[in-house]
């Protein structure tokens, strides 16, 4: 029985993956990962604001040191902070040293809502060894006046440049706050995505009470979280060229198998992994590998899709009907 799967038209020894986070900015981590099973590994990522904020400052730099001495510019790369402590070259050098550290593809990740400077670091990401680029497009529309057509057509014109700019496989994590989901992400895939990430999560402030401000607090995802993502992955499986990551609430091997029948090609962990540590990736790839040999499956491809829109006998329950039926059937305590 075979785990192997494709994502983004690599080959990959199974459908895990240790998605963007903390844990994946350190070079032990990333062998620990390999080692405990990991299919490939998404670096943390590098965000707008911080390429941004290098240019600035290596902008003020030269206008400031333009008539010193030779000796000024090496502060030309004076230390701007980047993504968990990376600021944009050691971002690049821990890519290079990923790179060599692992067989496995080291994807890296780049978080933003704009053009601003995603050309030229993908360029230099896959320079660097990157397998693939995963392009996190977080943006909340808070300007009452953005219309949702400017939001998509921005964000098909990031992919379009970036998908131009290099010849790696492009990856796209969406946010479902968008006014369709399935025509932005067909859009998305025409203009050269290779991959749909399904879905980022939206972090929303908090407001302490006690000392009337508004506060930033990480929840890490549960298995409730599943469910839009895996609506989608069900809506899309099937109907698209691109490859299909699931990201949010895996939490069990269960989870796992139901985003594989709802059509992902790959499912992506971080929650897990920050609540129980890197080796819990070994207890997903084999309690996956029991999950199948139990039911004498032979391959992933057995089962992927199986409980998507596309092979379903009741299309309807993915619409209206559901809605309908969970609120007829619910029961008050």
């Amino acid at each position: 029985m075979s785990l192997a799967t494709k994502y983004l038209g690599l080959e990959l020894s199974n459908p895990l993956v240790a998605s963007a986070s903390p844990l994946n900015n350190k070079l032990d981590n990333i062998r620990r990962l390999e080692d405990a099973g990991a299919g490939a590994i998404v670096l943390p990522s590098l965000f707008q604001e911080q390429i941004e904020a290098e240019a600035e400052a290596r902008m003020s730099l030269v206008e400031s040191y333009a008539d010193s001495s030779p000796e000024a510019r090496s502060y030309f790369h004076a230390s701007v902070g980047g993504p968990y402590g990376l600021r944009p070259d050691r971002y690049l050098d821990l890519v290079r040293r990923a790179k060599e550290a692992v067989a496995i593809p080291i994807i890296a990740s780049l978080n933003g809502s704009s053009r601003a400077g995603w050309i030229d670091h993908a360029r230099l990401l896959e320079e660097a060894g990157a397998a693939a680029i995963e392009l996190n497009l977080y943006h909340i529309p808070a300007d009452l006046f953005e219309s949702g057509r400017e939001v998509e057509a921005r964000f098909t014109d990031i992919v379009r440049a970036v998908y131009r700019s290099i010849a790696l496989p492009v990856a796209v994590k969406l946010t479902p706050y968008v006014s369709s989901p399935g025509d932005l992400a067909m859009t998305l895939v025409e203009q050269g995505a290779a991959g749909l990430v399904l879905f980022n999560r939206v972090l929303e402030p908090d407001i302490d009470l006690s000392q009337m401000r508004l506060v930033d607090t990480l929840t890490l995802s549960d298995p409730s979280d599943m469910r839009q993502p895996m609506l989608w992955i069900s809506i899309l499986s099937g109907r698209t060229k691109a490859s299909l990551a699931a990201s949010g609430g895996v939490s069990t091997v269960n989870d796992v198998v139901k985003y594989l029948l709802a059509g992902a090609d790959v499912v992506m962990t971080t929650s897990a992994l920050l609540r129980h540590d890197v080796e819990y990736m070994t207890t997903l790839v084999n309690g996956l590998r029991r999950w199948l040999d139990e039911r004498e499956v032979a391959s992933l491809d057995a089962i992927r899709g199986m409980m998507s829109w596309r092979q379903s006998v009741a299309r309807d329950l993915y619409t209206r009907a559901n809605y309908l039926r969970i609120l007829e059937g619910y029961t008050p305590p």
